[in-house]
């Protein structure tokens, strides 16, 4: 679901022939007329090396090099477009002026998480909503490919990635989201509210889809709601915590990316999210990169919150209707020509994957 972030290209990202006369050209001349006015230039904005990362399942990523003069002199500094094509996998849920108001919150913080420096809401300047920000130096492999996994591999092995990966994570849960103006996100009202809320969310996306359901599915919800955790610590929570939405540098995280997800709640839904087998390839380091006990040690030296096991499984099988929703969503963005991507229409056959695993955990 989510997108390549800000650093150089990788795994399955493709740039864009130069003077190609496609939408590249057409973007480069509307980041030039933009940016002129955004950096005080005294003359016309260059855009160099402009290229579209070429993954992810929601906004459109674009790299490039702005080269302009001012009053200081000649200047070269390297950006991040992210635009909203309005037919994502995740519809109307995902905003980005929300995901650039969120960055800004961050910068207050020790999250790595990239500079947001401008939104513009209206299509007619950028082609289409979009957010500016900071190009971040780093690499993120693709978890799912044979390199990413040797890549991580070789990383847990020298020790300073799995510490960062958990470090990191750690950063997002200390946030004192009211301080940094976090809250408008929504505070759940009590312990379960959180939990409701989340389901609710992804059954809309599922009635949104127009897929006409299974009857794995409405057992899983109802076993959802019946089962609703209590928590009685809320923190920022970024939703989708994994290798593949970070930027690593050096061993460490240099950014963490894919802020779409998040919200204020139960920081158990993060550490699900580390502990499930979804984000590992036949390995058993979580995220690939990181030993089970590492983590959970470090997590709770690092925030002073225990992990609690029986809630993380309840999150796993939240997850299950999660991926279930995303999925039926994808498949329904193909299936009525809303998205031609060809990766959307295989993901019907993921909704049967996600499902079979939630059946399996509830004791079929």
């Amino acid at each position: 679901m989510s997108d390549v972030g800000t650093g150089p290209k990788g795994d399955g990202e493709a740039a864009l022939e130069p003077g190609d006369g496609g939408p590249g050209e057409l973007v480069g001349e509307l980041l030039a007329g933009y940016l002129e006015a955004k950096l005080g230039a005294d003359g016309p904005v260059v855009i160099d090396d402009l290229e579209r990362i070429a993954v992810g399942w929601s906004h459109e990523t674009w790299l490039f090099t702005a080269r302009w003069s001012d009053a200081g002199g000649r200047h070269a500094e390297g950006f991040c477009l992210r635009r909203d094509p309005g037919n994502a996998l995740l519809r109307e849920m995902s905003d980005l002026g929300v995901q650039f108001r969120v960055l800004q919150c961050l910068a207050r913080t020790d999250v790595p998480a990239p500079e947001a420096y401008w939104y513009e809401p209206d299509p007619a300047v950028l082609g289409a909503p979009a957010v500016i920000m900071e190009w971040v130096a780093g690499e993120c492999p693709s978890p799912w490919r044979r390199a990413g996994r040797e890549y991580y591999r070789a990383a847990a092995e020298r020790g300073e990635l799995p510490v960062s990966f958990t470090d990191s994570l750690a950063a997002i849960h200390n946030v004192d989201w009211r301080d940094v103006g976090l809250d408008f996100l929504g505070v759940p009202r009590d312990g379960t509210a959180f939990a409701l809320r989340e389901i609710a969310k992804w059954r809309t996306l599922i009635e949104h889809s127009g897929h006409p359901g299974h009857p794995i599915l409405a057992d899983l919800v109802g076993w959802l709601e019946t089962n609703v955790p209590v928590t009685d610590r809320f923190t920022l929570v970024h939703g989708a915590y994994r290798t593949g939405n970070l930027l690593i540098a050096n061993d460490r995280i240099s950014a963490v990316l894919d802020w779409e997800l998040q919200v204020i709640g139960d920081p158990m839904y993060d550490v699900a999210y580390v502990l499930s087998e979804l984000n590992r390839d036949g390995t058993e380091l979580l995220s690939n990169v990181v030993p089970r006990a590492v983590f959970i040690d470090r997590y709770q030296e690092q925030t002073g919150i225990e992990v609690d096991e029986d809630r993380c499984r309840y999150y796993q099988l939240l997850y299950a209707m999660r991926s279930a929703a995303f999925w039926m969503s994808a498949a329904g963005l193909y299936a009525d020509g809303s998205n031609p991507d060809l990766r959307l229409a295989r993901t019907e056959w993921s909704v049967t994957v996600a499902l079979e695993r939630a059946a399996q955990e509830l004791g079929y």
